[in-house]
């Protein structure tokens, strides 16, 4: 449970870091118009801290770290996050900066995408297995005295 904890609230650290280089990097360059670096932020934030704030509290319900695929789950989700946000990072700064962005690096995104999909698919079936396979919890309400 400590490594979801440990990932979400570096996701939150991170995300908020992105916001405000997003912030002094547009400001400095005096750039107003789009670019990926307005996306890494809540990229970082909805699909990092609040996803492992979310699987956290599904880890204390249903123990997923029980089921096989939860390891490939944790790390192939994490590295497709991480790959996307870099590439959205390093195509955001060179928009801002006003340079053109090798068509290789859109590939990078989508890959990045793709990885986080395949850990997403790891999630839903170790969630599913974990649902089928865990007793439910005896309530009070339901306990007589």
């Amino acid at each position: 449970m400590k490594k979801l904890y440990y990932a979400a609230h570096t996701y939150m650290i991170v995300g908020l870091l992105s916001g405000l280089y997003y912030r002094e990097i547009t400001k400095l360059n005096d750039f107003t118009g789009e670019s990926q670096l307005g996306l890494v932020h809540t990229h970082l934030l909805a699909l990092g801290m609040l996803f492992f704030l979310i699987v956290l509290a599904l880890e204390k319900l249903f123990t997923l770290s029980a089921g096989n695929l939860f390891t490939p789950f944790f790390w192939t989700y994490n590295a497709g996050l991480a790959l996307t946000v870099t590439v959205m990072t390093i195509r955001g700064t060179r928009t801002v900066l006003g340079h053109e962005t090798p068509e290789l690096a859109a590939h990078f995104a989508g890959g990045g995408h793709i990885i986080l999909t395949i850990g997403l698919v790891f999630f839903f079936i170790t969630l599913g297995k974990r649902i089928t396979e865990t007793p439910a919890p005896v309530r009070p309400e339901t306990i007589a005295a």
